[in-house]
């Protein structure tokens, strides 16, 4: 039988994975399907505009993971404040909104402060999914002209359909005094759960990979096409075959479940349901420098299909030519809302409406690029906990080992799925 450990999946999950399976001295190797490494960590680049493959900015906790970032980039890291802006109707809200709203209309601060303090006195014990979660943090008013609007544009689907496992610290609940505070003035502490963001001077996010790759084996062009968990056996695309000791797979649960022969129904029927967003990236690379007025920000207004924006020269200079600058939107998708309009008129939209905004001029833009990416992130359907267990404990009754934001189903951040490569080596190797 054979001793090696196979790892599928060349993302930050992945080349964790193998990384930490070198350092303990075990023959694995990282399949990648595509040409490179990286994964959604990966980026691209055109006429000397580097663009991310989705947005990242690291903000780690972990000392552990600053070190290996550290490492893969000299300590050459670029430290950005977390001053992320949001944008309705018009006006430009710091974020979090909820204890930001200086900038909007007299009308809107009173509907959310007046609701905000009648919701203070409400016992919410009636919490069954994500829309009520909202309400009972925020009151009425702002949960459906904010989050609420903001759901539709990122998860797909509407708030009521989704659960509140997620949420975690990504949603800051103010006091009455800082909601009131930040409703008469701009000048108010920064609550984001974060206190800085970081990203490499050079290379792109996927820079900070390159210590741990450097020090693993990555075979890419290997794309799975079949696992024979009995005989221990993954098949590629390209007709070869790799015997296996033990097999980790960062692969998104349901193309994982496609993979394995003899699926029991029940857990074929569980697979199933689980689904996660697309994203399209849309890309502009501007021939002046500070076109771009903030790293990042929301947007709330649903008639502009983009759900964020972010800055790539920004983050880093060395993602743009001198004197240059760029931007990415991301719109999403899933299999219950589809894109709004095809890539060809949807990049038409985003651009007419941008300088609408007076974010940029037509004269501006040199570089346009629009690309699908098939996993955004996974969704937290009403009922997706119970599915997704369902799936893992068949997968792990396999004897295959899962890591990563797909592999486990979770809403991992980097740092996260970087982890879950180094936690399964710990636990099993």
């Amino acid at each position: 039988m054979s001793d090696k450990i196979v790892v599928i999946g060349g993302g930050i999950s992945g080349i964790s994975t193998g990384y930490h399976l070198k350092e303990k001295g075990y023959d694995a190797t990282v399949y990648e399907k595509d040409d490179e490494w990286g994964g959604l960590c990966g980026n691209f680049t055109i006429e000397g505009f580097r663009f991310d493959k989705s947005v990242h900015l690291s903000f780690a906790k972990s000392e552990y993971v600053q070190d290996l970032f550290k490492k893969s980039t000299n300590n050459e890291i670029n430290i950005h404040k977390p001053e992320a802006f949001n944008y309705y109707e018009g006006a430009w809200v710091r974020h979090p909104a909820q204890n930001n709203l200086y900038p909007l209309p007299t009308e809107v601060k009173v509907s959310v402060i007046d609701d905000f303090i009648k919701n203070m006195n409400v016992e919410h014990n009636d919490v069954n999914n994500y829309d009520d979660w909202l309400r009972a943090q925020f009151g009425n008013y702002f949960a459906e002209n904010f989050p609420i609007k903001y759901t539709r544009k990122y998860w797909t689907v509407e708030a009521k359909e989704l659960s509140t496992t997620w949420c975690g610290i990504r949603w800051y609940k103010p006091s009455i005094e800082e909601v009131l505070r930040g409703s008469y003035t701009n000048e108010t502490p920064n609550t984001y759960y974060a206190k800085e963001m970081r990203y490499p001077k050079y290379g792109g996010y996927k820079n900070f990979l390159t210590h741990m790759a450097k020090n693993c084996n990555i075979s890419i062009n290997k794309e799975v096409s079949a696992i024979d968990p009995v005989k221990k056996i993954v098949n590629f695309t390209d007709g070869t075959v790799q015997e296996y000791k033990s097999l980790i797979s960062s692969t998104p649960l349901p193309k994982l479940i496609d993979m394995l022969p003899n699926v029991p129904k029940d857990v074929k029927i569980a697979s199933e349901k689980l689904y996660a967003t697309t994203v399209n990236i849309i890309s502009l690379g501007f021939n002046k420098a500070d076109i771009p007025e903030h790293l990042w920000y929301y947007i709330y207004d649903e008639d502009f299909f983009p759900a964020r924006c972010y800055s790539p020269s920004i983050k880093s200079l060395d993602n743009a030519p001198e004197g240059k600058s760029s931007v990415q939107f991301e719109v999403y998708a899933s299999r219950y809302k589809d894109f709004p309009m095809d890539t060809e008129k949807l990049m038409k939209d985003i651009i007419s409406k941008g300088i609408k905004m007076g974010l940029f001029t037509q004269e501006e833009i040199i570089v346009k690029d629009s690309r699908i990416l098939p996993y955004g992130n996974v969704v937290f359907y009403n009922g997706m906990e119970k599915d997704r267990k369902v799936v893992k404990d068949y997968i792990e009754s396999l004897n295959i080992h899962l890591v990563g934001r797909f592999g486990q189903w979770e809403y991992h951040w980097t740092d996260q799925s970087l982890l879950t490569g180094k936690a399964v080596v710990d636990k099993h190797f």
